[in-house]
């Protein structure tokens, strides 16, 4: 999609963090951008400062993790705006606890906002930009997480499920005009250890299996990198409304992780390697 200037892009968690930087990039390349996020104030706040920008934005109040909110936020997009183009998948939460310190609460909260959010979104707007036949983008934000397991195993399972879901949806989409992205981000200054300030009741508990030693160590340890170590979200933003003009499969933000992600590749070759001269007993013909 090298013009962008004139589509429309639906962007959830866009009211804060890589999804406002997302935004913000692709209002200021010429696309209209509806702005979906489960806090309304922060959501306000966000429209109204791209407006003043003389950008064409709305903003719908929704809980991704609800798929008839989802679907409401999707009618409300086309009715202010009549088509949409580049879907990105962005809402995510932090958290999930160490071994031992699992909820089922947790889980679920981080399965729905990480994992089940991106499938119904994907569910719901797919079809929509297959409809207009102008083609489009959908980009999902997994985490370098996705690529290699960090310190809370809850959440690189939902990251992992969105880099899989991305990459075989890549080859299904693209006879349909549809180009598929995955954005795999390393340490950038959001809100994400903060996830809690928005847990749906329905979720109660979910944060509780933070709370032992070794989880609250690891949650200061990732929020002190963040305020010093974090990308701005907005150099977010800017690459991947980039990534949506070239339809790169992968969007990094830097390669700070790269060894890491090298090591786990060379781990998996080394399993090869160690059966590469067997051979395994097939079933005998007739």
């Amino acid at each position: 999609m090298k013009d962008l200037a004139g589509k429309t892009a639906f962007v959830t968690g866009a009211a804060s963090g890589i999804g406002l930087g997302i935004a913000t990039a692709l209002a200021q390349a010429g696309v209209k951008v509806m702005l979906c996020d489960i806090e309304q104030g922060a959501l306000d706040k966000a429209v109204a400062a791209l407006k003043a920008t003389n950008a064409d934005v709305e903003g719908v109040k929704a809980d991704v993790s609800l798929k008839a909110e989802l679907q409401a936020a999707a009618d409300a997009t086309i009715a202010r705006f009549g088509k949409v183009h580049i879907l990105v998948n962005n809402a995510g939460v932090g958290g999930g606890g160490m071994y031992g310190a699992w909820t089922d609460a947790g889980w679920d909260w981080l399965l729905d906002v990480n994992l089940r959010a991106v499938v119904w979104g994907i569910g719901i707007f797919g079809p929509l930009i297959e409809s207009h036949g102008e083609g489009g983008q959908i980009v999902s934000t997994a985490s370098i997480a996705g690529l290699i397991s960090g310190a809370s195993s809850p959440y690189s399972v939902t990251k992992y499920g969105v880099v899989a879901l991305s990459e075989g949806l890549r080859n299904e989409l693209a006879p349909k005009g549809i180009g598929v992205s995955v954005l795999c981000p390393g340490l950038i200054r959001t809100n994400i250890m903060d996830s809690a300030r928005n847990l749906p009741e329905r979720f109660e508990g979910a944060a509780g299996g933070t709370g032992n030693v070794e989880s609250v160590g690891a949650i200061q340890n990732l929020r002190m990198l963040l305020e010093t170590q974090g990308i701005d979200p907005l150099y977010v933003g800017e690459l991947v409304r980039e990534g949506i003009e070239n339809d790169w499969p992968y969007i990094f933000t830097d390669t700070q992780f790269e060894p890491m992600v090298e090591a786990r590749f060379a781990n998996i070759k080394a399993g090869f390697d160690r059966i590469r001269d067997r051979t395994p007993p097939r079933p005998s013909a007739g």
